[in-house]
């Protein structure tokens, strides 16, 4: 992960954060988006307990950020990006129920990837700001924007509506267009000097690779969740 020693230079200067985030992060979400095991699981070629194995590592991965989200509350740049709306471990632990049981927290341990992506949200995102809104917004605007195709596609492929798919669906937010147009904006007016603002940006690009090596972890176990 590169570091630039000036921050931003003239040219970004008039560019938005939230644009310079999205342009300096794209190959590597990109990189991400080409998992094996999502392809599979969105083509309905894995069983629903290949998808509960994905469900159960963004658990813990979410259980750690929310955490952080609460100890960031009084923070006055990592608060404005703080909603109930957004939550999604409750969600999770529905669907988790839904597709394991009710003894399915016996059955979710972490991959090595995901601990290692939980620490890292240990290690940054509970007493610097900046980095806790750079892992906010890689789960949560993927939430809103991806998380909302995949829905679809596991509606299609395994005749999910709600219950199973309660982790991408967000009653609260009536217009997620919106909502996401609102939340580059607080990305824009955030008080971070130039180099936080490169900081946010390298700290998202490493969250894309955390993210694909959960993937990577999950691809390894594939031919146990590949539908016979």
């Amino acid at each position: 992960m590169t570091v630039l020693d000036s921050g931003v230079d003239a040219a970004d200067d008039a560019t938005g954060l939230a644009e310079r985030i999205r342009a300096q992060t794209d190959a590597a979400h990109r990189q991400t988006e080409q998992s094996r095991f999502v392809g599979e699981l969105l083509a309905g070629k894995l069983t629903s307990a290949g998808y509960a194995a994905l469900l159960g590592q963004t658990y813990l991965v979410y259980l750690a950020l929310e955490e952080a989200g609460r100890a960031q509350a009084s923070d006055p740049i990592a608060s404005a990006f703080l909603g109930d709306e957004l939550l999604r471990t409750e969600a999770l632990e529905a669907d988790l129920e839904f597709l394991l049981g009710a003894n399915w927290r016996d059955e979710v341990t972490a991959l090595p990837a995901t601990t290692r992506y939980v620490d890292r949200l240990n290690e940054v995102a509970f007493d610097w700001p900046a980095g806790f809104v750079a892992h906010h917004y890689i789960r949560y605007m993927g939430d809103l924007s991806g998380g909302q195709i995949i829905r679809r596609m596991l509606e299609r492929a395994y005749g999910y509506t709600t219950d199973g798919l309660r982790f991408y669906i967000f009653d609260q937010i009536e217009k997620p267009k919106l909502y996401k147009d609102a939340y580059r904006g607080k990305l824009d007016a955030a008080p971070l000097s130039a180099d936080e603002q490169q900081r946010l940006i390298d700290e998202v690009n490493l969250a894309y690779r955390l993210n694909g090596d959960l993937f990577a972890d999950l691809e390894a176990e594939i031919e146990s969740y590949l539908v016979k």
